[in-house]
């Protein structure tokens, strides 16, 4: 279902954006980087957060670190990944193939100003083997997105 919903999030709200395939497993930064022929620094990996009884998402570099100080000081409390079961239940999306696109429930999402060294980005798209490729800004504009400071860059793995 979950592939499903990032379909229609595009056809409603993007239809010049294809979500893209592969039969590689697309699951973590390096099989996605892998997947998608692209540097795993390009790769938008979407977090899954608890802070407090708060749920946000945060898209970053798939080299960039979460900060954790950085994180509690800007939200106001600690920040805590979901649990894989948590993660299906609320997104609507399999771990692995997480988004901010045709989530289950609206949540909060935070794009972190590492994506903003590239001119392009690979989040994934609902499923460990789909992706789509867009700008930084326009995928951060498609879901309402703020931009925040709070990972640091960590060199290519």
């Amino acid at each position: 279902m979950s592939l499903e919903s990032v379909h229609a999030f595009f056809a409603e709200k993007a239809p010049d954006i294809t979500v893209i395939e592969s039969p590689m497993s697309s699951a973590t930064v390096a099989l996605a980087a892998e997947a998608f022929g692209v540097e795993p620094a390009r790769i938008a990996k979407t977090l899954s957060l608890r802070i407090g009884d708060r749920v946000v998402l945060l898209v970053t570099s798939g080299t960039a670190r979460m900060d954790n100080k950085k994180v509690k000081a800007l939200f106001g409390g600690k920040p805590k990944m979901l649990g894989v079961d948590e993660v299906a239940d609320i997104t609507g999306h399999e771990v692995g193939g997480v988004c901010p696109f045709g989530l289950k429930i609206p949540l909060p999402v935070y794009c972190d100003v590492s994506l903003k060294a590239f001119d392009e980005v690979v989040p994934a798209a609902g499923s460990i083997h789909s992706a789509v490729r867009i700008t930084p800004s326009r995928m951060a504009e498609l879901v309402a997105a703020e931009w925040v400071d709070v990972c640091e860059i960590r060199s290519q793995q």
